[in-house]
């Protein structure tokens, strides 16, 4: 039977540092979850060191901002990893070509914002999909549409060998009682349909080696296994931890809340159940991070 434990400080001194998911683990979309928030204080008040790891399609910066948004203060955490920043630096190498057409939402345009980390940057220029060298897709323009509008446009791209850069591997998340379509819903499609998807966030090894990057700027040298990685979904948290030999704390209360039968904790069999049928082997299991 996998262990489940009831709070992160009853394994929390077996770790240095915590490579934490936010949406479902530390906020829902809306709002922080306080018995997260104090759970993570509590352990950088030790001394552990917490990087975000997200698969957010956009800079560090902007998940800051909306950090503050829902009330996780910066007390929490220490540094933030995300699968945009992973894929931006992929996209000004010009992994995609230099003409490139967007799917997204207009709040995802700063995605395009200057990169200075990248000597040389490709002169990235949005175009119509007839024009276009590539794709870059950070969700879709309507996160509740079914996916399969895309057919037709998707259809045309693989006929034309594009390339789709997929800045959020992530199929879904709730936002609050809502559940939306994430970029990774559409790059799963192409890639189904015959297209070339690439992908730049958890469970895939780029973000793991920013999120090990961000730590060492910390000053502090942590090796694997005093690493433990939190998150909701077994697609993505789990299954990147155990492709990068690191341990791991599923959420069960999160995405696999009704397969787990999570109220205040996991029921066992059901967890069993779900872990077994996902094939994939979390270190620990919690109800919601606490």
């Amino acid at each position: 039977m996998t262990q489940i434990i009831k709070t992160l400080a009853e394994v929390s001194d077996r770790y240095d540092a915590l490579f934490v998911d936010l949406w479902g683990c530390v906020h829902n979309g809306v709002t922080a979850f306080p018995d997260a928030v104090a759970a993570l204080q509590a352990y950088r008040a030790d001394g552990g060191k917490v990087i975000l790891v997200t698969n957010a399609p956009r800079p560090h910066a902007g998940v800051q901002q909306q950090l503050t948004r829902f009330n996780v203060p910066e007390d929490a955490w220490d540094a933030i990893a995300t699968s945009g920043d992973s894929a931006r630096s992929a996209m000004f190498r010009g992994t995609v070509g230099s003409k490139v057409w967007f799917i997204g939402q207009p709040h995802d345009q700063n995605f395009f914002a200057p990169l200075e980390l990248i000597d040389d940057p490709v002169d990235i220029t949005q175009v119509p999909l007839e024009q276009a060298e590539g794709i870059v897709c950070t969700g879709p323009e309507d996160p509740l549409a079914d996916p399969d509008v895309m057919r037709p446009q998707f259809l045309y791209a693989k006929q034309k060998g594009l390339k789709l850069l997929c800045a959020n591997p992530d199929i879904v998340v709730d936002r609050g009682e809502t559940r939306e379509w994430c970029a990774g819903a559409l790059a799963a499609l192409y890639t189904e349909m015959g297209g070339e998807s690439l992908y730049f966030g958890k469970p895939h090894p780029p973000i793991y080696d920013l999120a090990r990057r961000r730590l060492s700027a910390l000053g502090v040298d942590v090796p694997d296994d005093r690493i433990l990685c939190i998150g909701d979904g077994v697609l993505t948290d789990i299954r990147g931890a155990m492709g990068e030999d690191l341990d791991s704390l599923f959420i069960t209360g999160g995405l696999a809340a009704t397969e787990t039968k999570t109220d205040t904790h996991p029921a066992p069999e059901a967890l069993a159940a779900y872990l077994q049928k996902e094939n994939v082997s979390p270190t620990y299991n919690i109800g919601f991070l606490r």
